[in-house]
């Protein structure tokens, strides 16, 4: 596939081919344009307590004197209730984790503890033991460990304050062990689903055309534009060899739909190859308005009791551009439109205003998307 992107830098155009055109439809290995259906990772989520703070954590209020009661609680420690313990060393914070498919237990993930209370800063802390809970409110992994913080933040007497990225944010590498396995479909029927990464009916329909030349036909289903559903063995070991020498089948995917993305935020265009014009001819000029400011002071004479005024002093330029103008013919293509943007001059800016107007014109075959 071929695709043309325009930067902005200044006031020049520059065309970038990101891919090489191909005259075949693209061979893609089936691992890197599906997933199979069932092996996916699951989020975790906790809530739990950094300690060993120098004064950056939590000021005293009812949040985060209950969390840190609790924690005291689970020691066999008991407070007065009259008692406000001081807890700056203290920072209540949520815990994430991603827990990756087919994870066993006495395994390790990573997780990221993230401050969510008036704690200034998590650097130099330590996570105390914590539980990771899925969404069926099972626990999961159990966390623990230092902190690796790559904020920083510094605050002077005066209230003068520095802060660079986000020390509320840390990580812990391997820092939460897998306490629980998640139940998966992977073995527990006769067939496995390939869904595809992007839908569509051809890429669908490739896919299981090379799977039944591999296999015999009947091997594989399409059955829509995402999933395609493959016969497989039933035992564990032969299943997974089944699956290794799928996964690196060739697949010729389906091409791309004619589009035409712009980013209206940065000036940056993406067209697909598949994009072509109908004839049009398209022109092109500027009007460029320039007002300046040049106040001037009105001084009055010596002794004549008037009083110094500032005068407004206001000149108006205006530059008019010559107008340009190209032609397209029927079916012009991605290369016909970028040599003729390069050959009127268009910034990037006008560009994107050129493409809206062709798109409500009806001179564009293809689709316009504006992000």
């Amino acid at each position: 596939m071929k695709r043309t992107v325009w930067a902005k830098f200044g006031l020049m155009l520059i065309p970038a081919l990101l891919a090489l055109h191909m005259n075949t439809a693209e061979a893609t290995r089936l691992k890197d344009m599906a997933s199979v259906s069932g092996v996916r990772d699951n989020q975790l989520v906790g809530y739990g307590l950094v300690v060993g703070l120098a004064g950056t954590g939590e000021k005293n209020n009812k949040f985060s004197e209950q969390s840190f009661r609790s924690m005291l609680n689970n020691f066999g420690i008991k407070m007065d209730d009259g008692d406000t313990p001081k807890i700056k060393d203290v920072a209540p914070v949520a815990i994430h984790a991603t827990l990756p498919p087919f994870a066993k237990r006495g395994q390790t993930i990573d997780v990221t503890v993230s401050a969510i209370g008036e704690a200034s800063s998590l650097r130099g802390g330590t996570l105390l033991q914590t539980m990771l809970k899925g969404v069926d409110g099972n626990v999961y992994a159990i966390a623990q460990g230092s902190l690796v913080v790559g904020g920083l933040g510094v605050e002077g007497a005066d209230g003068s304050r520095v802060t660079v990225n986000t020390p509320t944010v840390g990580r812990i590498a391997n820092g939460a062990i897998v306490e629980r396995e998640v139940p998966n479909s992977f073995l527990t029927s006769d067939s496995i689903v390939f869904n595809l990464n992007r839908p569509d009916f051809t890429s669908a329909k490739n896919l299981a055309q090379t799977i039944n030349n591999f296999y015999g036909d009947g091997s594989a289903i399409a059955e829509d534009a995402v999933s395609v559903r493959v016969s497989a063995p039933r035992d564990p070991a032969r299943r997974v060899e089944f699956l290794a020498s799928l996964e690196n089948l060739e697949v010729s995917q389906g091409e791309d739909l004619a589009k035409i993305v712009v980013n209206s935020r940065t000036g940056t265009i993406v067209i697909g190859s598949n994009v072509k014009l109908k004839p049009v001819a398209v022109t092109h000029g500027g009007l460029t308005v320039t007002v300046s400011e040049d106040p001037q002071v009105s001084q009055p004479n010596s002794f004549s009791n008037g009083q110094t005024a500032v005068v407004p002093n206001s000149t108006i330029n205006i530059e008019e551009k010559k107008g340009s103008m190209f032609k397209l013919d029927t079916g012009a293509t991605l290369d016909d439109l970028v040599r003729a943007v390069n050959q009127v001059g268009l910034a990037p800016g006008d560009l994107m205003s050129v493409l809206e107007a062709l798109d409500k014109a009806g001179a564009i075959e293809g689709r316009l998307e504006v992000i």
